[in-house]
């Protein structure tokens, strides 16, 4: 098979940049009307579970489609399927924003799901198509850093939107960046894939099968799963906390966000810093000091109740968990280059398949409530997360003793 219009030589410059200009997508879908969860639950007279249900279909549909995607652009191309769902995208949000029915919101949630994840996987994929080697690792590295701008800008847009003219003007927003992006990736962009796979069910099934089967794998995507756990748990509870709670307004959850957003960028520049230091190491260090913070909020909500307290310690929790995304992000998307876009969309979509289950789940046990609760979703994703180190551990010793 042939793509119908390749990547120009003297493009590459410019569609790197917009690859990278479409990583954030997904942060931009989630993030940019979190400030709004409340008013959206007031003005559709539903519960705050059932417009949090908005996040928790995006992240399944979101990872479900990853989970296969990648062998269908493997087969079939990036370029035509990703500007196709860029359309589909912003005709979603169009849609989303002039309604006020949270069942049709559920279901243009998940062709928004479907589509960010077509695109994601694509352009991860094409970094692994266009760059080898050290350069190859250096970009990788960025991704959870660029992703995170993501987190950084959206709420706060989010909120002055939400406060200046409503919470529909969220999707608006979506829909216009995404018809921006897709011009100019019709001008410039095109298809950088030049070895197509055959489509194949049983070799794709065999390559799947691989893939789980390297336990470290498998374990580094269960890791990533538990560290964005914590983010969208605050996402899905803050805004409550703030606004009902705390009692500010959406324009200050918005801004809280922006800081826990800038936190997770702050752990993936750690991570790119200390790229070459001994993995389990550095990750155990790590994670030693996320359950000390854990720890130290803790204790600190039994004297205050305070946004600054608050944000404070989930800034600090945030920083780690966005330490061990980018560090087990770049690990797990290396493991297979051969199979870039399967490795991508498998990372990508069992990772928030977990995020998406445990994440619902742990707010429906622990609802968006108050400090503590926020507090205790943490201390159970720290302590199954060094659960899940103290496996690795074993395992890395294991590997060791079996090689020497």
């Amino acid at each position: 098979m042939t793509a119908s219009k390749p990547l120009k030589e003297h493009n590459k410059g410019i569609s790197t940049v917009l690859a990278f200009a479409l990583l954030p997508l997904s942060g931009f879908a989630t993030d940019i009307y979190i400030p709004s969860l409340p008013t959206m639950a007031t003005t559709m007279k539903v519960s705050s579970l059932q417009v949090q249900l908005t996040l928790s279909l995006f992240l399944i549909s979101y990872g479900i489609s990853q989970l296969f995607i990648g062998s269908v652009l493997d087969s079939f191309g990036r370029y035509k399927l990703s500007l196709i769902c860029l359309l589909v995208f912003a005709a979603a949000s169009i849609v989303i924003a002039n309604t006020h029915n949270v069942y049709l919101i559920y279901l243009m949630r998940i062709i928004h799901g479907f589509t960010v994840g077509t695109i994601i996987v694509g352009k991860r994929a094409f970094f692994v198509d266009i760059f080898e080697g050290d350069k190859l690792k250096h970009y990788l590295s960025l991704f959870s850093i660029i992703w995170s701008t993501g987190p950084i800008v959206a709420p706060f847009l989010g909120g002055y939107l939400q406060t200046v003219f409503g919470w529909e003007s969220n999707f608006y927003f979506l829909a216009g960046l995404a018809i921006i992006l897709a011009i100019l990736e019709f001008i410039y962009s095109g298809e950088s894939l030049t070895r197509f796979s055959k489509f194949s069910l049983s070799n794709i099934g065999n390559i799947y099968l691989k893939m789980i089967k390297t336990p470290s794998f498998s374990l580094g995507i269960v890791m990533l799963g538990l560290a964005y756990s914590m983010v969208m748990i605050y996402n899905m509870t803050g805004p409550f906390i703030i606004e009902h709670h705390l009692h500010f307004s959406p324009v200050v959850a918005g801004y809280s966000s922006l800081i826990l957003g800038f936190a997770w960028m702050v752990g993936g520049f750690i991570g790119k810093a200390t790229i070459n230091k001994p993995f389990l190491k550095k990750m155990i260090v790590n994670l030693g000091l996320q359950i000390l913070f854990v720890l130290l909020m803790f204790i600190s909500i039994q004297f205050i109740s305070s946004i600054y307290t608050l944000i404070f310690f989930a800034f600090l929790i945030h920083v780690t968990a966005g330490y061990i995304f980018n560090n087990y992000f770049t690990f797990c998307l290396g493991r297979f280059p051969k199979n870039a876009g399967i490795a991508s969309g498998l990372t990508g979509g069992v990772t928030y398949v977990i995020v998406s289950f445990l994440s619902y789940s742990v707010i429906s046990f622990l609802p968006a409530k108050d400090e503590h609760n926020l507090n205790s979703s943490y201390l159970l994703l720290a302590v199954i997360s060094g659960i899940v180190m103290f496996v690795i551990f074993k395992l890395t010793k294991k590997e060791e003793l079996a090689a020497a």
